[in-house]
């Protein structure tokens, strides 16, 4: 018997080790979805904060919010909230990319390999959307209080210092299920968001690969695409969620809103259909990107780790 003396030879059994391995196999897809996440939110989070502020009454324009932003309270400020942003990408995101990966799998195994309908790719995101977002809430509405904290008045300011902070003051004064404030608005929104991103994404590109485009080109239009309609279903969700989050107790210790369709019904009467498109310049300047990199980043991940034969 001979011994081999590749340099390579330990790399090689590692990677053989992590290809045969059922754990890696179940963890990847969620932990590259997880990654790929929070490397966007690192890089959008200022467009972020903007959104906010404009949906909770800033006026102006983006640029003229963000520079009043800046001028008031501090560079740092557009990266409030950063650590709830990325503890929402590492539950929420891991979850939903992950389970959007294993509903796949499993309809491509149904389906003998062919290509999925337009309608089980819309399910599959529906799904996972939904059942991310459960995952995610207490850290998505800990980054609404973070980011909206400026906006009110100095006396009425929760001043939270941290994700910990605003995640054990919320426990501390509304109890665990405060944590979950909205949390049923936050997974139709999550519902619409990633029905539109992954199951659009998907769609481009086949209609890509059909036409001759791919590799980094098909991934750019793709996640472009994807983009797009993930602004257009989500944002009259993420608008009424934003009011249900941010709401405060009246006087009479009754809240403004009663729930979603309480919202849903006084926002309507008050400006109209429009009114859930409030912001929707800078939302779509938010979530497209984010769901661009989100995409872009994943598909580097998946190419890098098949490459390596992982």
């Amino acid at each position: 018997a001979t011994c081999s003396t590749s340099p390579h030879a330990p790399h090689d059994r590692i990677v053989m080790s992590l290809k045969d391995n059922a754990t890696w196999k179940a963890v990847k897809p969620f932990m590259n979805g997880g990654l790929s996440g929070m490397g966007a939110t690192c890089i959008i989070q200022p467009l972020d904060i903007v959104k906010v502020r404009l949906q909770l009454g800033a006026t102006g324009g983006p640029f003229s919010v963000a520079t009043s932003i800046i001028k008031n309270e501090g560079f740092g400020t557009l990266y409030t909230g950063l650590s709830a942003g990325l503890l929402r990408q590492a539950t929420y995101t891991t979850a939903r990319l992950g389970i959007h990966a294993k509903i796949v799998d499993f309809l491509k195994e149904q389906n003998k390999g062919a290509p999925l309908p337009l309608v089980q790719k819309a399910g599959a995101g529906l799904a996972a959307g939904g059942l991310g977002a459960i995952f995610g809430s207490p850290a998505d509405l800990s980054l609404i209080r973070m980011q909206a904290d400026g906006t009110l008045p100095a006396a009425e300011r929760r001043n939270y210092t941290g994700v910990g902070h605003a995640l054990t003051d919320i426990v501390k004064k509304e109890g665990v299920g405060g944590l979950f404030v909205g949390a049923s608005t936050t997974a139709v929104r999550a519902m619409a968001l990633n029905m539109g991103m992954l199951a659009s994404n998907d769609q481009a590109k086949e209609m890509m690969k059909d036409n001759g485009i791919t590799g980094f080109p098909a991934t750019l239009g793709a996640s472009a695409i994807a983009g797009f309609f993930a602004s257009f279903f989500s944002l009259p969700f993420d608008y009424v969620k934003t009011q249900l989050q941010k709401q405060k107790p009246l006087p009479d210790g009754t809240l403004p809103f009663r729930g979603f369709g309480d919202c849903v019904v006084k926002t309507m009467a008050a400006g109209g259909p429009l009114k859930f498109y409030t912001g929707f310049p800078t939302y779509y300047v938010r979530i497209a990107p984010h769901a661009m990199f989100t995409l872009i980043i994943l598909d580097q991940i998946n190419a890098t780790q098949k490459a390596m034969g992982a």
